[in-house]
């Protein structure tokens, strides 16, 4: 009796077992059916390797996952606008059915966005282009209006007491970085002061940090240094350090990083500007797959990421979700 009601058990555990495995198998397989048909490639002028657009890609790839979508990343391998007009040449002939693009140079981008529109395929901006998407027939913008980020980061130095400032720019020409100079330069002039903008080329750090440097010893009445990245935050950083003049001169950077938050936290730097880019990565593929599915499209053409601004009060906060590459 002992033997036949054990085995009654196990023929039922193992019933039961083979159900969950079957039931298992079941929602496999209906999550792959789910799959949404749909590819969008993303084109933008920032390498994933960088701190920031690493940032923007795992936005887009969480997006991919979470709307079960398609999703390919593609950026030149440095700020070259020939090379990204090429890359976003071949993504429409790859006929994608969805393409989101930054626009940091309309003239040179817009002629290959234009084949993109001629072509039946929807385009979205992101980061940077809000003002050209709209000529070029883009369907939304989402990011941040870079000269009101300027110009709110212009008020914040001013405020500080900030007289005499440089805005360093290491992609002159790249309109998004224009502007943010522009309203920095605007806001400081309002208030009294005065900007120089400073050209540098962060492809060579030592020859960026020695711009910096001369820049300070020719005109020692400088007392602020606004930088439109963290990568170009890090040479005015060890300018500052190894010139002894941290806590002297003003220092604000443009996006985050690791460094730059911790800068914040050590009272080295007085702020950043965040347009949160990975908002930006994953709301333009949510956005894409919900206009290709349902013909939805936002509100307004801007869908505003930014400014928002870390100083120390919000610095370890900001800090902690940085680590899980979300900020």
């Amino acid at each position: 009796m002992f033997k036949s009601h054990f085995a009654k058990k196990l023929i039922l555990l193992v019933a039961l077992l083979f159900a969950v495995c079957i039931s298992l198998s079941s929602s496999t397989m209906t999550f792959a059916q789910d799959a949404r048909p749909y590819r969008i490639v993303v084109v933008t002028h920032g390498q994933a390797s960088d701190p920031f657009w690493s940032v923007v890609k795992k936005g887009v790839d969480q997006a991919a996952i979470d709307m079960r979508v398609k999703v390919e990343y593609q950026a030149p391998s440095t700020f070259d606008m020939v090379a990204m007009s090429q890359l976003i040449d071949a993504a429409v002939a790859s006929k994608p059915d969805g393409l989101v693009v930054s626009i940091p140079d309309a003239t040179a981008l817009g002629p290959s966005i234009k084949k993109a529109v001629a072509a039946g395929i929807p385009v979205i901006s992101i980061n940077s282009g809000y003002q050209d998407g709209q000529k070029l027939g883009v369907l939304a913008h989402i990011g941040q209006t870079e000269y009101e980020a300027g110009l709110g980061g212009g008020q914040r130095m001013a405020d500080a007491g900030a007289k005499n400032a440089i805005c360093v720019n290491q992609e002159v020409g790249n309109a998004g970085l224009d502007q943010r100079c522009q309203g920095f330069t605007d806001a400081m002039t309002k208030a009294g002061g005065k900007v120089a903008v400073l050209a540098v080329d962060l492809n060579d750090p030592t020859g960026a940090s020695g711009k910096i440097g001369a820049a300070l010893q020719a005109d020692p009445t400088i007392d602020s240094i606004l930088t439109l990245g963290p990568t170009g935050a890090a040479p005015a950083l060890k300018v500052l350090t190894d010139q002894k003049l941290l806590g002297k001169i003003k220092l604000a950077t443009f996006d985050l990083s690791p460094d730059v938050l911790q800068a914040i936290s050590d009272g080295n730097m007085l702020f950043a500007i965040d347009q949160q880019q990975y908002t930006q990565g994953y709301l333009a593929v949510v956005y894409m797959t919900l206009y290709l599915e349902n013909a939805d499209t936002p509100g307004n053409y801007l869908v505003p990421t930014g400014p928002g601004f870390v100083t120390k009060d919000n610095a370890a906060k900001v800090i902690a979700l940085s680590k899980a590459g979300t900020r």
